[in-house]
């Protein structure tokens, strides 16, 4: 595991430390102390996943096309 605060990671690295998180667990060859930590860690991780995913779907949903379906620009999303 990082250092970095979840907050401050990106999709990438979020999903990245998350695999790993995860494997650790299923191995089931860590302490009851440390896989309540992994396990609440991965919780972090995959709320920062589903986070930046969302963020990612609202610009891409912002995107406005013209007739030919050419990206003219950006349409405010609802809610930010």
């Amino acid at each position: 595991m990082t250092d970095t605060p979840v907050d401050q990671m990106s999709f990438e690295q979020a999903m990245k430390e998350l695999e790993i998180v995860v494997s650790q667990l299923e191995r089931g060859d860590v302490a009851l102390d440390q896989s309540i930590t992994l396990y609440e860690r991965g919780a972090l991780l995959k709320k920062r996943c589903e986070d930046e995913l969302k963020r990612a779907e609202e610009k891409v949903a912002a995107i406005t096309l013209d007739g030919d379906g050419t990206p003219t620009g950006t349409k405010p999303v609802e809610g930010m």
